[in-house]
């Protein structure tokens, strides 16, 4: 599988704790901070649901 690089670009300020939740599960705690996951359908879908607030690069 290929790996995929995720970086959080706005603030989980204000939120729903659902979105706050996923942000933690895919490993990212502040602004700016890059975390790189196996491109897995799961976390596929967690950035889906957080899409707004994270970008991506394969």
């Amino acid at each position: 599988m290929s790996k995929i690089k995720i970086t959080q670009v706005k603030s989980a300020i204000d939120r729903h704790h659902r979105q706050k939740n996923t942000l933690l599960a895919l490993g990212l705690k502040k602004m700016h901070q890059t975390v790189e996951h196996e491109e897995t359908p799961q976390i596929a879908g967690m950035i889906k649901k957080v899409a707004h607030l994270v970008t991506t690069v394969k």
